[in-house]
């Protein structure tokens, strides 16, 4: 029997339909309408505690009272991350699971990845001076995609760039999506799961040679804990889950974009002080305060009582990432973009959570963070200091309603010159 009385309880008899019409801000409206950090709402027809803040992440993160088992839908699991993927494993399994994802995203790795997006940016430039203009973030998916195939060992023909580059970010796009983007989203997340099977049957036919170090490697030949190999699928699965998150840098990349033409006495300071203290406080200002993931869900492991609330066991929790990012207890004035303030910032597991928070070794925060700071830095620096362009009249506004978001034009540029 639940206590919940303690605690606001939505008056709505299901919040699914506001959960759309409000998007990123559903758990922040009604956070600062209860002036509670957690509320008990209900969504698709089951009860919900949704919450927000750094005490909510430190206990969300706990894995003696959370699991992760039966939090994603299988809607988002057939279009994001892929069915029974790493996200949704728990305990030592997970643990060794993730420990293959964090062998990928060491900092040699890391460094191999920024220089190839660096390469992809200069290459590009060539066309875009003859280009009237062109849309940053169409241009970037394609970069991304190519520089994560090639840095994984992924055999990619250039003639299937596009469409494979679009296939990785329609599946982010059907997140939150319902009707057709969502349904663009599956047919995408089939399309690459069949491509990227059929690689993975060629090298352990021998048919494809894949490098040792490589994630392709690294996927085909991934021993359980049991010693069997992954089945085909779910190396396929895997592989995507390195594959896709840093073609969706190119999101991140746009705001960048976005942030210094709104800001142009940062990027001036970008550009005179070419310092990579400086880069990495604007790239983590930029996953602070534009929206990216709106929140993440998990399931109750075992009943407790936090915050005079009681959790049952096997209810869904879901911790606001927006909210905690523009909570202004842990951030002086939340709305207003500032880069400086990181200079102090101590690196906290839990109140900074652009792309989920505790400790990506052990549990569910996403390993590839480090991989997103060089990759956002190496197209700092190409905007900053390897081209000027100009930025025509267009719609940069982008919709808290909408998840996941992007400025409404993708952000043209025009006039680029090499400098």
């Amino acid at each position: 029997m639940s206590n919940n009385g303690q605690i606001p309880h939505d008056r709505s008899l299901d919040n699914s339909l506001s959960l759309m019409q409000e998007g990123y801000l559903f758990i922040n409206n009604r956070v600062e309408r209860y002036q509670s950090d957690l509320f008990e709402a209900r969504l698709l027809g089951q009860k919900v505690i949704c919450m927000t803040g750094e005490n909510a992440a430190k206990v969300f993160y706990d894995s003696e009272r959370f699991q992760r088992n039966g939090a994603v839908p299988k809607r988002v699991q057939k279009s994001l991350f892929g069915v029974d993927a790493v996200q949704t494993m728990d305990g030592e399994s997970h643990i060794h699971r993730k420990l293959l994802f964090m062998s990928l995203m060491t900092p040699p790795h890391q460094k191999r990845l920024a220089e190839l997006t660096m390469e992809q940016w200069q290459a590009s430039t060539r066309r875009w001076e003859d280009a009237d203009a062109i849309v940053l973030f169409d241009e970037a998916k394609e970069i991304l995609c190519r520089v994560a195939c090639h840095w994984a060992g992924v055999p990619l023909q250039e003639s299937e760039v596009k469409e494979r580059a679009e296939d990785f970010s329609a599946m982010v796009d059907a997140f939150g999506a319902v009707g057709p983007r969502h349904w663009k989203g599956r047919r995408a997340r089939n399309r690459t799961e069949e491509w990227i099977r059929g690689i993975i049957e060629d090298v352990r036919a021998g048919k494809l040679k894949a490098e040792k170090d490589s994630a392709l490697y690294a996927m085909a030949f991934h021993e359980n804990l049991d010693g069997s190999k992954l089945d085909t699928q779910m190396a396929a699965i895997e592989l995507i889950n390195v594959l896709r998150p840093i073609v969706a840098i190119a999101t991140f990349i746009t705001f960048t974009a976005l942030a210094m033409h709104e800001h142009p006495e940062y990027k001036e300071r970008l550009h005179s002080e070419n310092d990579g203290k400086y880069f990495e406080m604007f790239a983590q200002e930029v996953r602070r305060y534009y929206p990216f993931g709106p929140f993440l869900g998990a399931r109750v492991r075992k009943e407790f009582i936090w915050n005079h609330c009681e959790f049952e066991e096997g209810m869904l929790v879901l911790l606001d990432i927006y909210g905690t990012n523009h909570d202004p207890r842990l951030w002086k004035n939340p709305t207003e973009f500032q880069p400086e303030r990181f200079t102090e910032w101590e690196g906290s597991l839990f109140d900074f959570i652009p792309q989920g928070g505790g400790d990506s070794g052990k549990g569910h925060r996403c390993p590839g963070e480090g991989i997103t700071l060089e990759v956002m830095k190496a197209s700092m620096d190409f905007l900053v200091n390897k081209i000027d362009y100009e930025v025509p009249d267009q719609d940069v506004t982008y919709s808290l309603v909408k998840m996941p978001t992007l400025p409404e034009s993708g952000f043209v540029m025009s006039t680029i010159r090499k400098i």
